[in-house]
């Protein structure tokens, strides 16, 4: 497993953006989910291929070696194939790629290090390359990580760099986004990093909840300054509007309560899983009030096989039910490339609101939809 700086560049869109979260998560336990492994798993895989000049669909089948909890599967291979497709592009005798290298920021965060996928150095430029595997989006442009590990590129280049890329590519989402700064941009923001990190190292650092820093932090539950922001919104803000008829809400209105509603959800999200973890882990019976009970009950077969037995007798043909394999389970089965694009069509799940800085494209109007609903490949 790989160390991480106290002043991350993967947590630094929360250190920098709220200097309290450091010494708030302080002594709090790191928890790891099967998505997170999952990634980690991706990009174990990504580092072998690139180290041995392989293909990912090598692997199919194989166990990692750090993550050998995974077996490479036809959809790990192919994502992660289409990130080194994407890197390979950039490749070229002229120029020297390193894969998993540690990048040293310290000249601007204290001890501050991290660890890039993949960069290439030639031609005056330097590209980074950043494989995310989850299935939100997230923006190259501004990304903290980014200038992080690419202050690090300046210390580390063996020539002197004109342009610094930072590429995030998204393999399950087809995703890909790249963030380009000179240098004399990046040495500027240097400087308001090095700002950051001194906040974020004094003891008596001020704790400023939003959306993006508060979304993984670990002391989200019991933090003060969110309670405060959480109730000054319910009690101040929303109190002076006019909650019955939101049309007659300024924009500026609007857009705080939506602000507001994700903050103040994923917070309450966060002080649920709280509570139930403490009755959970410290075998109480109440908890803040609350206690832990029996879900709704599922019914199912005690045993499938006697089950299907003694059905097929009693129901004959009728017990059985056959439908066509989905898009994705066929593609899990056979792969994306075995699959007539003539056989798939997209369908659009209806409209669904995000932020402008959406990489998809508006649709402005009900008929404009309409036009969207099937699109063939």
């Amino acid at each position: 497993m790989k160390a991480h700086a106290k002043l991350s560049a993967s947590g630094s869109h929360r250190w920098i953006h709220c200097s309290g979260s450091v010494k708030a998560e302080e002594g709090l336990p790191d928890t790891r989910s099967f998505f997170a492994d999952e990634g980690s798993a991706a990009h174990e895989l990504m580092e072998v291929c690139l180290l041995a000049g392989t293909s990912a669909f090598e692997y199919l089948g194989r166990q990692l070696v750090e993550y050998n909890t995974f077996t490479v599967t036809q959809e790990m291979a192919e994502n992660v194939q289409q990130y080194l497709d994407y890197v390979g592009q950039f490749d070229s005798p002229a120029v020297e790629m390193h894969v998993e290298k540690r990048l040293d920021f310290s000249e601007w965060v204290p001890e501050g290090y991290g660890t890039a996928d993949t960069i290439i150095y030639g031609n005056g430029t330097v590209d980074i390359f950043d494989l995310k595997y989850g299935k939100n989006i997230v923006s190259a442009q501004g990304n903290t990580q980014g200038i992080l590990y690419m202050l690090g590129a300046i210390e580390d280049e063996l020539v002197e760099t004109h342009t610094f890329r930072f590429h995030i590519v998204q393999p399950r989402l087809d995703h890909v986004d790249v963030y380009i700064l000179t240098r004399a941009q990046l040495l500027e923001l240097g400087e308001w990093v090095r700002e950051r990190a001194a906040l974020a190292l004094s003891p008596d650092a001020e704790r400023t909840p939003g959306e993006d820093q508060c979304k993984y932090c670990k002391a989200k539950a019991t933090c003060p300054a969110l309670n405060k922001l959480t109730e000054d919104v319910l009690m101040t803000d929303l109190d002076s509007m006019n909650t019955t008829n939101p049309d007659q809400l300024s924009q500026d209105q609007l857009q705080r309560a939506m602000a507001a509603k994700k903050l103040i959800v994923s917070w309450l999200d966060a002080v649920e899983d709280y509570i139930t973890e403490t009755i959970y882990t410290e075998d109480c019976d109440t908890f803040a009030g609350h206690k832990l009970v029996e879900g709704r009950s599922l019914r199912q077969w005690r045993n499938d096989a006697e089950a299907e037995k003694r059905l097929a007798t009693l129901l004959g043909d009728d017990a059985f039910e056959r439908k066509l394999l989905s898009v994705a389970k066929a593609e899990k089965a056979l792969g994306k490339k075995f699959i007539p694009a003539d056989l798939i069509v997209k369908q659009s799940s209806g409209l669904t609101l995000a932020e402008e800085y959406d990489p998809r494209p508006a649709v402005h109007s009900l008929a404009a939809a309409d036009e969207f609903s099937v699109v063939t490949d």
